[in-house]
């Protein structure tokens, strides 16, 4: 009885020591601060990006029904511009065909946020990048989804950690600048881009309110 009860007891150890195992392996490995501020902090020049008229452009040529588009592998980038910019790439995980973020990814876009308040990285503004992988789902609903997921990792920054939304600025490029262009399916062209874009624009200082001028005293009244 006693043998059997320990073959139980060391069956039910490797049973969950296995579980442990899986998990582990499973769970997603958040960067460190360092890793994104190592990635980020290069900069030389800002890119010559009007981000309005690119969500505009990147709509546009989504929507558009091209007869001889040249398909995922050979379209050229719609931004290629963004490539000089200093970037973290981030394994963010998304509940499917939503922006909702899975739970196991509020860490790295903490260590993100951690980053971003790091003293190098203090005078600059970044670009949040969403983009997808080439599915089914048509190249117009890809490039709404990867602009929804930008704004997702945009709100977090903002309202969790407090990060100034003058410092951010989503942008969604779809299938529209693959990171993978060789193979527009892989997972890693789902994963979503920190760049450093632009230094933060110094404020004018204030001028101090003019003076009023001092009441003029009436002559009193002679009696």
């Amino acid at each position: 009885m006693t043998r059997a009860t320990g073959h139980v007891t060391a069956g039910m150890g490797l049973a969950l020591g296995l579980a442990l195992l899986a998990g582990a392996a499973g769970a997603q490995t958040a960067p460190t601060r360092d890793d994104v501020v190592g990635k980020l902090n290069h900069f030389e020049e800002a890119a010559e990006v009007d981000i309005p008229a690119l969500k505009q452009q990147v709509m546009e040529r989504a929507k558009a029904r091209i007869k001889n588009d040249p398909g995922p592998v050979n379209r050229p980038p719609i931004a290629p511009d963004l490539a000089k910019l200093p970037a973290f790439n981030a394994q963010i995980q998304f509940d499917a065909d939503t922006p909702i973020i899975q739970p196991e990814s509020y860490q790295t876009v903490g260590r993100i946020a951690d980053a971003m308040v790091h003293a190098s990285l203090l005078p600059y503004t970044f670009l949040i990048v969403g983009h997808v992988e080439s599915s089914q789902k048509t190249r117009e609903a890809n490039a709404i989804l990867s602009q929804r997921r930008a704004d997702a990792i945009r709100d977090v920054l903002v309202n969790t950690f407090k990060i100034s939304t003058k410092r951010l600025q989503p942008i969604g490029l779809g299938e529209e600048q693959f990171l993978d262009r060789a193979k527009p399916t892989s997972a890693i062209n789902g994963q979503l881009q920190i760049l450093t874009f632009a230094k933060v624009p110094e404020e004018a200082p204030a001028h101090p309110a003019t003076a009023p001028a001092p009441a003029t005293k009436k002559p009193a009244k002679k009696r």
